[in-house]
């Protein structure tokens, strides 16, 4: 499958180049009616089946999809929009209804009388997306329907892994229908995959340092979170990792055996050039993280921001100018940034913009932009990775990543797909904690670099 993600604009630019390039639109038309109409056929038996057509092309590959299973004896017929037949009582009459009314490029609200024939089927298969799901941004325009079943066409859109557009499209299949690469517009938003980055493999000669030192920035009040983090960041990869604890170090102290603990202060901690990426944020307080942040982003390191960083900064993004990568959910970036609005991409490519970090906006479909514009969508995590702690894992895995020289943009968009790889692992039940554990499970299996050569070589 295809990381790329096209918008419904950027996928009316392909049709458009496909024309010129000779593949006419009727016969891509007929291809995409039947691409449906196999999936229908693949996935249910002959029944009473109700095609709802719009005026657009959507309608059209609805057409064909009725008309090709006709032809194969499928009871089916079509009601276009405005027209007798387009009915609650049509709907609800049939056993299956396939929604070709206005597909992902709707620009306005769904009509209530509209929606109410939709919403009267009992089974629906969406060509697209189900009508009022907008394929730009996953939002709902008025009303949408649920579909048992989204097929579509070429790319998929971003509106396919953002909520709640993908959990109202169902299953989703992904279909060729002879579009050539060549017309593809150049995306700037992919589905996040291992295709897309490649994990840092150790030299054959190396040592602890040269796979990278990270530090995390521990609070008195809340050890829990910076512990996390830093097992998480060693898990990750990172040769050596180090609480920085100005305050309750012997806590630290008598946590994992593999962590070392500095207490001294940050500046002379700044000192040691090998300590390449910091965390700074979880369970840090709010006084403590006041005081670390402006340093931290003066000393030109690679610095993540998170949790309390975050929540200081509030009404005032400017001041995160200089951080490598911030890791807010919906709270913390509303309060930092604004309310990101139904389009939570170009709200989030805004505030990547805005700082020149790249912003992980955490939730159930994590969205990683770049300054540079580039965005990934991520929606491999499990319903159970919503627990406390995983935000204080996952910005331990991107510090310990980052240690390692990851590219920034890499490294965020390569720990939100091992956090939900390592929840999917862990599975059912999962605390913060099993997490650290699954990390290593869910690194197995991806493909490898060549092995680095050591610095010192």
């Amino acid at each position: 499958m295809h990381l790329d993600l096209l918008t419904p604009t950027e996928m009316a630019l392909a049709d458009a180049a496909a024309a010129r390039l000779g593949f006419a639109t009727a016969a891509l038309m007929e291809q995409a009616g039947r691409a449906v109409a196999r999936a229908v056929r693949a996935r249910f038996t002959p029944c009473r089946t109700l095609v709802l057509c719009g005026p657009g092309n959507n309608g059209g590959d609805g057409r064909v999809t009725a008309r090709l299973l006709a032809e194969t004896g499928w009871p089916a017929t079509v009601a276009v929009l405005g027209q007798p037949g387009f009915t609650i009582a049509e709907a609800a009459r049939a056993e299956l209804v396939i929604d070709a009314v206005f597909g992902a490029g709707l620009s306005r609200d769904v009509a209530p009388d509209i929606a109410a024939v939709l919403h009267a089927a009992r089974r629906l298969v969406a060509i697209d997306t189900p009508s009022g799901v907008d394929g730009a941004t996953g939002a709902v325009r008025g009303d949408a329907p649920q579909a048992a079943l989204t097929v579509t066409f070429h790319r998929l859109k971003p509106g396919h892994l953002l909520l709640p557009g993908r959990d109202l499209c169902g299953e989703t299949l992904l279909t060729d229908i002879g579009i050539p690469d060549a017309a593809t517009p150049v995306a700037a938003t992919f589905r996040n995959d291992p295709r897309l980055w490649t994990i840092p493999s150790p030299a054959a000669s190396g040592h602890k340092y040269s796979r990278g030192h990270a530090t995390v920035l521990g609070g008195a009040a809340m050890t829990g979170a910076a512990r996390l983090a830093a097992v998480a960041a060693r898990r990750a990869g990172a040769g050596l990792v180090t609480i920085a604890a100005f305050e309750g170090a012997a806590i630290y102290r008598a946590g994992e055996a593999g962590t070392i603990v500095d207490d001294q202060p940050l500046a002379g901690q700044l000192a040691d050039p090998r300590r390449t990426a910091w965390l700074c944020g979880p369970g840090l307080g709010a006084d403590a993280a006041r005081a670390a942040l402006p340093v931290l982003l003066a000393s030109g390191r690679s610095v993540v921001a998170d949790a309390d960083a975050l929540t200081i900064c509030a009404g005032a993004p400017e001041r995160l100018r200089g951080a490598t990568v911030l890791t807010p959910h919906a709270g913390e970036f509303a309060r930092v940034f604004g309310a990101p609005g139904p389009d939570r991409l170009a709200a989030a490519r805004g505030a990547a913009r805005l700082t020149g970090a790249v912003v992980i906006l955490k939730g159930a479909d994590t969205i990683i932009a770049a300054p540079d514009g580039r965005a990934a969508i991520n929606d491999n995590a499990p319903p159970w990775l919503a627990t406390a702690g995983s935000g204080d894992v996952l910005a331990g895995i991107v510090t310990g990543l980052l240690a390692q020289g990851m590219a920034p943009w890499d490294a965020a968009c390569a720990a939100v797909w091992l956090h939900g790889r390592a929840a999917t692992t862990a599975g059912r039940g999962l605390i913060a904690e099993d997490l650290l554990c699954s990390i290593g499970m869910a690194l197995r299996g991806l493909p490898s670099p060549a092995p680095r050569k050591s610095p010192l070589e």
